[in-house]
């Protein structure tokens, strides 16, 4: 099925003979594709991907988050309930996050978390059968980055998930282009929030609408946009 590479699949397609290394006999699969006995089928409309040597799943242009363990995520405190504070991720169930789940929470020291407040985590748990749970900690009990985000200013933004993986793709060169024509704070969701802060607010509405222009553009295209942003502010400077 390698010619399918590349190729728009259907829900209920089936997938024959996946390509694989000789290293490995199995097939890894993705988002988008379910192993029924010895069947692989098709379970979301897209385009199927292959990463060598054998990892394949649909790249689809949705908006609806699914948790799958391992993801970080942005997500909104809705709710406070004794020591679980229920976190908003963008999927079809509210999250949970232990008051513990900080770097150096214990039960005199809790952090000063309300509800409103955006928080960058990690999924500890994610699947159909269990509630999501959030952790802000990774398994050395450091922060690393993950905790209460935006207090101090900021745009927390939401689109699509394919966009969230082009952006994160290491050949993307969005992210580092935009550095170099202006200053700015990003914190990316692979649940399709983003948060932004810069300079100021002009320059925060700046780095967001660029970032929507570069869904579809290519490499060569997102260059050339971040090279005349960066025209325009240091003649403004």
């Amino acid at each position: 099925m390698a010619d399918h590479v590349g190729k728009l699949l259907l829900p209920g397609d089936k997938l024959e003979n996946l390509s694989v290394s000789e290293k490995t006999s199995k097939a890894v699969l993705g988002p988008g594709l379910r192993k029924d006995e010895e069947d692989i089928f098709v379970t979301k409309p897209g385009i199927l991907r292959h990463k060598e040597p054998n990892i394949y799943w649909i790249d689809s242009h949705q908006k609806r988050y699914v948790a799958v363990k391992g993801d970080s995520v942005i997500g909104v405190v809705t709710n406070k309930a004794g020591d679980i504070f229920r976190v908003d991720i963008g999927g079809s169930e509210i999250a949970s996050l232990s008051y513990l789940s900080f770097e150096g929470a214990t039960k005199r020291n809790r952090p000063d978390v309300k509800v409103g407040d955006l928080v960058y985590g990690k999924l500890l748990v994610a699947n159909k059968d269990m509630e999501p749970e959030l952790v802000c900690i990774d398994s050395a009990g450091r922060s690393a980055g993950m905790g209460v985000i935006g207090r101090d200013g900021g745009f927390l933004h939401t689109c699509s998930l394919n966009l969230i993986r082009k952006m994160l793709s290491p050949d993307c060169p969005l992210l580092k282009q935009l550095g170099r024509s202006m200053k700015y704070e990003i914190t990316v969701g692979v649940n399709g929030r983003i948060w932004v802060q810069a300079r100021s607010v002009i320059q925060t509405i700046t780095v967001i609408n660029a970032i929507d222009a570069a869904e579809f553009m290519s490499n060569e295209q997102i260059i050339s946009m971040c090279k005349k942003l960066g025209e325009v502010f240091v003649e403004k400077e």
